[in-house]
């Protein structure tokens, strides 16, 4: 019987090792160990050999199984690793050939117009400051010369979050909070977000401005123009030209509309200018020479009273300046993440 077990296995072994696939090996693996098995076949015999010759043949029969046991893992690790390999190089990447580039993201027009308008003043001396969004009825009105009977603190226009708090209505109260921390000179830019009750086309309940202040010794009025030109020509070009009609706004005395001539048709006032509308101008912000009442909010009394202290103001809407600048029909589109529409920019 020993000799028979000594048969199967060598020829089990020479079967394993001629084995070409995982499915062969586990066909010799039944044909041998399994129940039916050859080797199994032998072992059901073994009750019929005499019982002082059992434990020799037991001995061997269990030799034979485990060499065939770790004949099977190694030839079944060595048929796996040639599967993998074979399928690597099936799959194989050629990281050499050129990627299908995915759609990449880019800033935002506001951003980039924020960033713009930021790049501008900052050549000639503003500092960036910034401030809360939930501001202090206070700040937001009062310190900034707008009292309580004044129509822009009607409901409609002012988000109130609650008792003496409000969603900011302007960037102006960043100013006040820069002027009651600071003493002068200052020369600031306050970009920001603010919220007004209002949506159409042109009008957003959150839009985006940028306010300049200067408060130095004898500011002027020409100074402000100069400071305006300045930006206007960066902005709109070289030949930008702008005017300043008088206006009213409450936190500047005197105050005015500030507009730009046509990018599109040069002030030549054509009915046909889908920007000017045939007027030649483009209204893009308002400002003014600080009104008096604001130092004095601010902490500036003694300077006011001995005449030293002056200062300018402007404000704009990023929202406004960016639909001019690449023909924005509607405010809307810039807050519809519409993938179509930004991917322009």
């Amino acid at each position: 019987m020993i000799k028979k077990l000594e048969e199967i296995s060598a020829q089990a072994l020479r079967d394993l090792e001629a084995a070409s696939t995982l499915e062969a090996l586990e066909q010799v693996r039944i044909s041998v160990l399994g129940k039916k098995g050859t080797l199994s076949d032998v072992l059901k015999t073994l009750g019929s050999v005499p019982a002082a010759e059992r434990p020799a043949i037991g001995a061997a029969a269990n030799e034979w199984k485990r060499k065939i046991e770790a004949a099977i893992e190694t030839r079944k690790a060595s048929l796996e690793n040639a599967v993998l390999q074979a399928q690597l190089e099936r799959d194989r990447v050629d990281i050499s050939l050129p990627s299908r580039l995915p759609h990449r993201g880019s800033l935002h027009p506001i951003t980039q117009t924020t960033r713009k308008i930021i790049e501008v003043f900052s050549r000639i001396g503003f500092d960036v400051v910034t401030g809360p969004e939930v501001e202090t009825d206070f700040l937001n009105f009062e310190a900034v010369n707008i009292p309580a009977d004044h129509p822009a603190r009607d409901m409609q226009d002012t988000f109130f979050m609650g008792p003496g708090v409000v969603l900011r209505t302007h960037t102006s109260a960043v100013q006040m909070r820069t002027m009651r921390n600071q003493s002068w000179p200052l020369r600031i830019l306050a970009p920001g977000a603010v919220y007004r009750n209002d949506s159409d086309a042109t009008h957003s309940p959150m839009f985006h401005q940028v306010e300049g202040l200067w408060v130095d010794r004898d500011v002027k009025m020409s100074d402000l123009k100069g400071t305006l030109l300045f930006f206007a020509r960066e902005m709109f070009g070289a030949d930008a030209k702008i005017r300043l009609r008088p206006s009213y706004f409450p936190f500047v005395e005197p105050g005015a509309e500030v507009d730009v001539s046509c990018f599109l048709c040069r002030s030549k006032i054509s009915d046909s200018c889908r920007v000017c509308k045939g007027t030649g101008w483009l209204e893009i912000l308002g400002a003014g020479m600080v009104h008096p009442r604001l130092f004095e909010m601010a902490g500036y009394s003694e300077a006011v009273r001995s005449g030293a202290l002056t200062g300018y103001a402007f404000g704009m809407g990023v929202d406004r300046i960016a639909m001019l600048l690449h023909g924005i029909p509607d405010l809307r589109l810039m807050f519809q993440s519409d993938v179509r529409f930004l991917k322009q920019f």
